[in-house]
C-alpha cells in the first residue's frame, strides 16, 4: 500500500470526506510532509475504489460546484489494519536493530 492511500483510508476512517477535505485531512495527518495533488488524489481514489477499499459516499452541490464524497468500507478498514500492524512490526525491528547497534 502507497502512502498516499495509506494516508486517504486514514482520513476517510473519521467519516466521508470529499476531494478537499481529504486533502487537508492528509497534509495535518502527516504534518505537512505529504501534499497530495488533484490528479494523485483522484488517481488514488480511483484505484482504492476499483479495489474495494472505498467507495463514493454521496454528491452534494457547494458554492455551484458538484463535491462527490467518498468513505472507507470494511474490506478498507481490514486492509488498513493490516498495513498498520505490517508498518509497526517494521518500526519494531528497525528499532531492535538501532538499539543493539548503539549498544553493540
Amino acid at each position: 500500500m502507497t502512502e498516499q492511500a495509506l494516508l486517504i483510508l486514514t482520513a476517510l476512517t473519521e467519516g466521508p470526506r470529499h476531494g478537499y477535505a481529504i486533502v487537508q485531512s492528509v497534509d495535518a495527518l502527516s504534518e505537512g510532509r505529504t501534499r497530495l495533488r488533484v490528479g494523485t488524489l483522484y488517481g488514488v481514489l480511483d484505484r482504492l475504489v476499483a479495489e474495494g477499499l472505498a467507495e463514493p459516499d454521496r454528491d452534494e452541490v457547494h458554492q455551484g460546484r458538484l463535491r462527490r464524497y467518498y468513505r472507507i468500507t470494511e474490506p478498507g478498514v481490514r486492509a488498513l489494519t493490516a498495513e498498520v500492524a505490517r508498518l509497526d512490526a517494521t518500526v519494531r525491528a528497525a528499532s531492535a536493530a538501532l538499539r543493539a547497534r548503539e549498544t553493540g
